[in-house]
């Protein structure tokens, strides 16, 4: 039905104004197409005849969804390329099997929205890691050839590397001895004596929402606390109060994006991934060491949309 249809059928028989169509119903109903199309189809293919006209519905479906059909199909063809990395038996297969036409765009887009070019994402990761006591308890820490990848407090050994083998499965184990243990101590002295800025190479990947809120994370100046509105606010998203503790919980890297200084708006210590005591021990060592100029990050963080801090 046509806008000029639409508007002819505004009214009943009887002239009570038509019903309009179910938006949420057909919203999903398009997602639904876009996720079973062939691969190769075009959006406006996989949308043709849902029972709307395509201009209405890109622009229901961007208010509704906060994006447009075309982003969410390029998207879902991103997630196959991922999963179909490791089933392929090359990448050149993985690219044509997501849907791509061409080799050069897919690895352009993998590279802006997954951090990496496809034949990065199909290798295994290569990490070196470092085991010891801190202030905190046993810490372990893992780094990529780019930066500290991981960074954990825990009761064991044994709980600390069964965590670190559960997130990198497919890891390939190097001894990187010296360079893990020169940053290993940086971050043991840091708990001890704070310091403004620990200036340590950083490779953890988000999305790019997360990758705002740890750069936020990263300029809040030592000895002070944000709640989780407030940085929702800063970011210019007052509503985002939520995404933002999720991001907060995603962080792998402890103390070197300072999660820990993220509290409930009354006050009170909220969750934190390597426990309530121990992010009460950081911010009282914190306030107790904080010098009166602000902070300023220094660190590098790579993230899935290869955005740099």
């Amino acid at each position: 039905m046509d806008s000029h249809q639409a508007r002819k059928r505004t009214r009943t028989s009887t002239g009570r104004p038509a019903p309009g169509p179910d938006w949420p119903r057909l919203v999903l109903a398009a997602c639904r197409r876009l996720e079973q199309a062939a691969d190769g189809t075009s959006v406006t293919a996989a949308l043709t005849g849902i029972g709307a006209s395509l201009p209405e519905l890109r622009r229901q479906f961007r208010q509704r969804l906060g994006t447009t059909p075309k982003a969410y199909s390029l998207a879902l063809r991103l997630m196959r390329l991922a999963r179909g990395l490791g089933q392929e038996p090359d990448v050149l297969a993985a690219v044509f099997q997501a849907g791509f036409q061409s080799p050069t765009r897919a690895y352009a887009l993998a590279r802006r929205a997954l951090g990496a070019p496809p034949g990065r994402l199909r290798q295994p990761a290569c990490l070196g890691w470092w085991l010891g006591l801190s202030e905190l308890g046993w810490m372990l820490m893992a780094a990529t050839p780019a930066g500290i990848c991981w960074l954990a407090f825990g009761a064991s050994p044994r709980q600390l590397l069964a965590e670190l083998a559960a997130a990198f499965p497919r890891a390939s184990w190097v001894d990187d001895g010296p360079r893990l243990q020169a940053w290993f101590e940086r971050v043991r002295a840091h708990i001890l004596l704070p310091e403004a800025a620990l200036a340590l190479p950083v490779d953890i990947r988000g999305t790019a929402f997360q990758a705002r809120v740890w750069q936020a994370l990263q300029h809040i100046p030592l000895g002070d606390t944000r709640s989780y509105g407030a940085l929702a606010q800063a970011l210019g998203q007052p509503t985002a109060a939520r995404a933002v503790a999720t991001a907060c919980a995603a962080n792998r890297v402890a103390i070197l994006i300072p999660c820990h200084r993220v509290i409930g708006a009354d006050g009170t210590l909220t969750g934190y991934r390597w426990g309530q005591s121990r992010k009460r021990r950081l911010l009282d060592r914190e306030r107790l060491a904080a010098a009166p100029q602000a902070a300023t990050p220094q660190m590098a963080t790579s993230t899935a949309g290869s955005r740099r801090l």
